[in-house]
Parts: structure tokens; sequence; C-alpha cells
């Protein structure tokens, strides 16, 4: 079982939706899902449980999900099987889903029940067949790099005005630039958010470079506990935070000072509560799936160490998937950024010449982001992955991110 949460963006690059991407088998090794259908689980919604680990509220309450569904799933008792709002929920057919007169009554009987109804992968020629299910329909998926989108968008506003436009498969932050200055979409879909820095010069926020000093203190292996305490007491923020985990962990405890609660928490507790805080403090500016996208690579790359064969480096791993976005954090090329900050070679392999011991963890973590299940299908065999527990290992990783927020 493979699964993933992609964000759905507004023009101001908000996060106002998530879509749910799964895929049960590895095609490679059993050829005929692909095109038999037998992927689609007869009935079954794969990938619900990952909304579960992160909890509806953690996606906040004006997000709705993008829940696929089949011929058959579409019949079933939805409600039982995704516990989330009906309201949160938009259940998304594709072109598999003909517009038969059964299929028509089954999507009017679950918008009285309070559900939204997406389309995806139709094509131009497909439009005037799909007008009884297209009268029905909340969100349209229009390809970006398979159709001429800007027509699309036209004819949906003058023929189904009420449909909302989603314009997927979004490479570049000029294309996105391009289809937000036309208008009329009403998400955005796609890598162009995860696109690196690559020229330009920016300098860097005077507080953010009291983030990154704390980063390099707590690098070295053996760090003073004081250093770090004294340049958290700069930052407010920091201070907040840090006395909030302290008074968790020792209720009874009167904390005298910032480096009174540094000596409280330790140097393994602390290094570890530094490298989430801080990397929250640095995306405060960025759009908030930056944020989320650190600190879920971070955490997805430190558990998947030990299925990589490198459990002795799951701290390492935690801070190159921390880091593999700085480049966006800090609006600089990743050169540039990494020198800012005291990583191993090893980190720097991965991150800046895609070599190295490393680099097989973020190319997978990547693919699976991205919801590329044909790569991480191809890896799974190639690098003989177990995916139950590349799986688990994901689930643990939104259970720790939502424990970190609520």
């Amino acid at each position: 079982m493979l699964a993933v949460l992609v964000p759905l963006f507004d023009e101001n690059m908000a996060v106002k939706s998530y879509s749910l991407h799964s895929r049960k088998n590895n095609i490679f090794t059993n050829p005929l899902l692909s095109t038999t259908g037998i992927n689609d689980s007869v009935g079954q919604i794969d990938g619900l449980e990952i909304i579960d680990n992160v909890g509806v509220n953690t996606l906040s309450n004006d997000k709705e999900l993008f829940i696929p569904v089949n011929s058959i799933s579409l019949f079933t008792d939805i409600a039982s099987k995704c516990r989330a709002p009906h309201k949160r929920i938009v259940l998304l057919m594709d072109n598999t889903l003909t517009p038969e007169e059964n299929i028509v009554k089954r999507i009017r009987e679950l918008k009285d029940d309070g559900y939204k109804f997406a389309i995806c992968k139709l094509k131009v020629a497909d439009f005037e067949h799909y007008r009884p299910v297209l009268s029905l329909i909340d969100y349209i998926y229009l390809d970006y790099s398979k159709i001429d989108i800007s027509k699309a968008r036209i004819y949906f506003s003058k023929l189904y005005p009420n449909i909302k436009l989603i314009a997927e498969n979004i490479q570049t932050n000029e294309a996105f630039d391009m289809l937000k200055a036309q208008g009329g979409y009403h998400f955005y879909e796609g890598p162009f958010y995860r696109i690196p820095i690559t020229q330009g010069e920016t300098d860097v926020a005077p507080l953010k470079i009291n983030y990154l000093s704390l980063i390099n203190v707590v690098n070295h292996p053996d760090f003073d506990l004081t250093k770090a305490a004294d340049i958290i007491s700069r930052d407010t923020a920091l201070v907040i935070s840090l006395l909030e985990i302290v008074n968790r962990m020792s209720k009874n405890s009167e904390i005298t000072s910032i480096r009174h609660a540094a000596a409280m928490l330790g140097q393994k507790e602390l290094r570890k509560w530094i490298t989430t805080a801080v990397a929250k403090e640095l995306c405060f500016d960025k759009p908030n799936e930056i944020t989320r996208l650190s600190l879920l690579r971070a955490k997805f790359a430190e558990n998947l160490a030990t299925t990589f064969n490198l459990g002795m480096k799951s701290e390492e791993l935690f801070l190159m998937g921390l880091f593999s976005v700085l480049d966006i954090i800090l609006s600089k090329p990743m050169n540039e950024a990494l020198a800012m900050v005291n990583v191993s070679k090893e980190i720097s392999a991965a991150l800046l010449d895609n070599t190295g011991d490393f680099f097989p963890v973020i190319n997978f973590i990547r693919a699976y982001e991205g919801a590329d299940f044909n790569e991480i299908n191809r890896l799974e065999i190639v690098d003989k992955l177990d995916v139950s527990r590349v799986y688990d290992a994901y689930k643990d990783s939104l259970k720790w991110y939502r424990d970190l927020f609520f």
C-alpha cells in the first residue's frame, strides 16, 4: 500500500485542500493491474487511514479533502469508510466512471448527503459526452501538460459557470504565474512550489541569521548548552516555545532562566526541539506548505533510516530532510544556503550533487510526496524495499507532525 496527501493551492500560494493519492499494488510485479482495473481495490477507498493519522483538524477546519472513488466504491457506504464531515469531502471521479444513469443518480444521492464531487482525466473530446455528470460536478481538474486549459477555462466559464477549475500538473513557477494572471482557476496543483532557487541574490533577515546560528551550534556533537540558551534568549517566540515544552516535561519545577530550561532538556532533547522549532520559525514568511514539507521530509527521512540500512544515521537524515528546502526558505541557491549551516558532507552531497549514501533517501521521498508511484514501485524492486515499512514510516511522520501542532 502506498498513499500520500498532495496539496492544492490558491493564487496566494496558501494550501486550501489536499488530494489523497494511493496505490495498493506494484504494477511492475503485477503488470495486469495497470490495464484490468484490479488495482481499484474493489469497493475500498485505499489510504484513508492516513487522514485519521494526520487528523482532520491538523488540516484545519476550512480545508477540503479530495478522495478518489471508482465505479464500485462510489456505491458503498462512504460515510462509514471516511469519518470526516461530509462537507469536507470531495469525491474525485475520473474518466473510468462513464455518465450512465445509475452513476448520475448516485452522484445526486451523495450530493444530497452533503458530499461534493470533482472529476479528472477528461479529454476535450469527452466534455460533451459527460454533460449529465458535469452539470452536477463542483470541481474539474484541467491538466496543464495535456490540454490547452486556457481554452477549456473559457468553455467551462460559459457552459458550467458553477464548476470550480483546478489547474493541475503545473511544473514551474513561471507557469503558475501565467495561469494566475489569466485568472479563473480556483486551485492549482503541481510541484511548482518546490522548485529550488537557482539565481538572484537576497539578504537573509537578521532573525533568520539568529536561527541559523542556533542550528550551527547544536549540530556539533558535544555542543555548549549555555551558548545555545543565550542564542535562544534573543528570540521571544523561541523562548516561549522552549518554556512550554519544559513545563510539559516537568510541571513541578520552577524555571529560573533560559539556561536552566536548556539544561533541564539536555543536549539530545534540546537538539531535537531546536531543529523542529527553528524550521517553523524559518518558514514563517513562506507558504505554509513549505513548513509542512520541511518537517515531514525530516521525520520521514529519519523513519526510513533502517529501510535504507542507515539506522545509525537517523539524526543526520532528519537534518537532511529538514534542510532539503533550505534554498526556498532562505531564497538562495542551495549551495549558498547550505554554506550558512554546519551540515555533514553526506548531507551536502545528497542535496547539492545528488550523490552519496543519503541521496537515495531524499530521492525516494521526493518521488513519494509527488505521488510518483511508478518510480516508487521501480525503486521498490531495484533497492529491494519493504513497502509496508515505507507506508508505516510515512504514517508515523504524519502523526508526529500532527502532535507538533495539536
